[in-house]
């Protein structure tokens, strides 16, 4: 699986050597059931990027080959190093890369070795608003509605999401079931996305203003009498103090810059079953709690919260579900509270380990722990994750770790392994043995279809090589990935995220289970909901009585009261263009598989190209592409060779740039959500310049 959509591959290494010679979906895999995304297949099989086969450490400055005993060692040294004053001398970042295992066995290291309260993983860059927002509601993460109920739904909004070239599997079910006569797909973004193309309306707001219009959204189902009062009266608390509160719907419509047409259209949708799908447009903003929130609440307001229907946050990494449940980042294993003391105790004894050792707080998220390094953080151990790339004002992010003693685990040579002393090179997807967590929570197995070269070890391995040499007594015996996952299992027994009933030999003969599954012959569907109905299973049978039930203090869903903060850099004069940042359908994450060595495309509209047309330079030598224009994207940070593409999908005053890209981040702001610690990606000013006269040479000798 290459992304959180959870599709089951087919792998097949070649009769002689290394690697992967066929790649195909899964036919028999419940998930995806043979269906695959080219960009899956391709990025598996065929990647981009420097495969890393050797163990490097610096040495004189350089990074030079060694032993994987010598690596193992100086990564060793170095953090113990560090751990000697305090566990806080060490951050670990993790990722949604990982296995399950994996992403276990480091937050037990992290958390039960080191004692580290800067612990974090790149999922936080993502889903960590969405997953607050989630608690506030329902007091537990992820999804009520799974992919069950796409065809069950006859409106389906996506907001801030574009899952045509995010998720291309998931997206094809939500298309199939728009295309019904009852049906419609509704998209919300400022951007006219490839979702947006298919889409029977799509409702352009301003970058921002995702709360504004939410808030006008349910102003507008109150006013017209659409509240599902007596689902609201059965199963929620806090409506009367949110309704009190609610803003004019016509001037929050205003404020998010769309008509009341929009509003009224939107309110519509919500009178029918509706799935509300959301992506990083919301979550990645310093409102990204408040408005995934509000989006919530919508859906509780008009009863949206049964099958076919209900707020479903589209995760982007592989396995981000799988290291929220997993890795003890936010949460103890099985979304275990971190604060309450009878589980960490639980924790604590499970892992034969002093509760006292374990930080009070989970941690400041990844900016913090950026922040920190040259503070209380002395190492690092960043296991496959690019934070150089990846990381918001990117440039300050490679300054810091200048100043760390920096341990890279990854599979491929990114831009932070230019940054590290020591580089442990990691089996991919195809090489390792574990299992992954969908968005639905679906878990599956992986396995391993290739050998990998001599100098290169699974996460779990490596994982417990350092382990073993600065904390001996934390694993009792090498690590193996049915033996860890069986200790996770047990470890959420009887929690909201209970995966007790699952094990290899159950996945073996299932091929995957979702979550909560609390016993060997249990499974879940939609979740919080219980019905009875006079048909049995008849997926026509009319319930007769429904019931709902939250873990939360009442039992009950929660409203928000999540207020806006004001954007953290409006445009103005100097910085007069808003940049935004999304996904390109052939890439993935940093980009470090699926790369090209040029400048990054950013996309305006004909309007803006025209106003800054001053601004744009064509290389010396454009024979190959008459059309190329470059500038520079400056910032308050940085600035940027881009490659000026004209689209009239993009808003005017807009500047549209790929996440992809490793320059791209050197732009964006380290403001973050208050509550989840989530950066606001999708929103910074800038301007558009003539490029330097060494970059477009630069630019033409590359492209000769």
């Amino acid at each position: 699986m290459r992304c959180a959509v959870g599709c089951g591959h087919v792998q097949q290494a070649p009769e002689r050597g290394y690697g992967l010679e066929t790649v195909r979906g899964d036919a028999a895999h419940p998930v995806n059931q043979g269906l695959a995304c080219q960009r899956g297949v391709s990025e598996t099989a065929d990647p981009d990027g420097e495969w890393l086969t050797r163990p490097l450490v610096r040495k004189d400055g350089d990074l030079v080959p060694t032993t994987m005993e010598s690596a193992l060692e100086r990564a060793a040294e170095g953090l113990g190093t560090a751990l000697e004053s305090d566990g806080d001398g060490v951050a670990v970042l993790g990722s949604g890369q990982q296995t399950n295992e994996a992403a276990y066995a480091l937050g037990k290291l992290a958390r039960g070795g080191f004692g580290t309260r800067y612990y974090d993983a790149n999922t936080t860059l993502c889903m960590a608003s969405a997953v607050t927002a989630y608690y506030d509601a329902f007091g537990s993460d992820a999804p009520p509605p799974t992919y069950d109920d796409i065809p069950e739904a006859r409106s389906h909004v996506v907001w801030g999401a574009n899952p045509a070239a995010a998720h291309p599997v998931m997206f094809r079910w939500i298309r199939q079931s728009a295309d019904d006569d009852d049906s419609e797909l509704i998209v919300v973004d400022p951007v006219h996305s490839e979702t947006a193309e298919v889409a029977d309306h799509h409702v352009p707001l301003e970058p921002g203003g995702d709360l504004a219009l939410a808030r006008a959204i349910l102003a507008r189902v109150v006013e017209t009498d659409r509240v599902d009062e007596s689902f609201v009266a059965e199963a929620t608390t806090g409506f009367d103090e949110l309704r009190a509160e609610l803003p004019d719907a016509a001037e929050a419509a205003e404020m998010a810059g769309v008509s009341m047409a929009d509003v009224d259209k939107l309110a519509n949708a919500l009178e029918d079953p509706t799935l509300l799908y959301w992506g990083m447009g919301i979550n990645q903003s310093v409102n990204g709690t408040a408005a995934a929130g509000a989006l919530i609440d919508c859906c509780l307001a008009t009863g949206n919260l049964r099958p076919g229907s209900g707020p479903f946050s589209l995760t982007g990494q592989a396995n981000s579900m799988g290291t929220r449940v997993c890795s003890s980042k936010g949460s103890w294993p099985g979304h275990r509270p971190f604060a309450d003391p009878d589980h960490r105790r639980e924790v604590a004894e499970t892992w034969e380990v002093p509760v006292s050792r374990f930080p009070d707080d989970p941690g400041p998220g990844p900016v913090g722990i950026v922040n920190a390094i040259g503070d209380e953080v002395e190492a690092v151990y960043a296991v496959a994750t690019n934070p150089v790339a990846g990381m918001p004002d990117a440039t300050r992010v490679r300054e810091k770790l200048e100043d760390a003693f920096l341990v890279v685990q990854d599979a491929f040579r990114s831009e932070t392994v230019e940054y590290a002393d020591v580089v442990l090179p990691a089996a991919t997807w195809g090489e390792s043995e574990g299992t992954t967590t969908n968005m639905e929570r679906t878990i599956s197995r992986v396995r391993a279809a290739t050998e990998t070269p001599s100098g290169v070890r699974t996460d779990l391995e490596l994982i417990g090589g350092l382990a073993d040499r600065i904390v001996p007594d934390l694993f009792d015996e090498v690590l193996e990935p049915a033996a860890v996952f069986d200790e996770f299992a047990a470890l959420t027994a009887g929690t909201p995220a209970d995966c007790s009933g699952i094990s290899y030999e159950r996945l073996e003969a299932e091929r995957a289970v979702r979550w909560p599954a609390p016993a060997p012959d249990v499974a879940a569907g939609y979740r919080y909901y219980d019905a009875t109905t006079d048909g049995g299973e008849s997926a026509e049978a009319e319930p007769t009585d429904e019931s709902w039930s939250f873990p939360t203090g009442s039992g009950r869903a929660r409203f928000s009261s999540g207020e806006a903060r004001p954007l953290p850099e409006p445009t103005d004069e100097s910085y007069p263009l808003t940049l935004t940042t999304a996904r390109r359908p052939d890439a993935y994450n940093t980009g470090v598989r699926t790369r090209e060595d040029e400048p990054p495309t950013a996309r305006v509209s004909p309007a803006t190209a025209a106003a800054l047309a001053d601004e744009l330079e064509a290389p010396v030598d454009a024979s190959e592409d008459a059309d190329a224009r470059y500038g520079r994207v400056v910032s308050r940070r940085a600035s940027v060779t881009v490659r000026v593409e004209t689209d009239e999908a993009i808003p005017d005053g807009v500047v549209w740039l790929p996440i992809h890209h490793p320059d791209v981040n050197d732009l964006t702001l380290p403001d973050v959500d208050p509550r989840s610690n989530e950066p606001n990606f999708k929103q910074c000013a800038v301007r558009l310049e003539p490029p330097r006269e060494r970059d477009i040479g630069a630019v033409a000798e590359a492209s000769a």
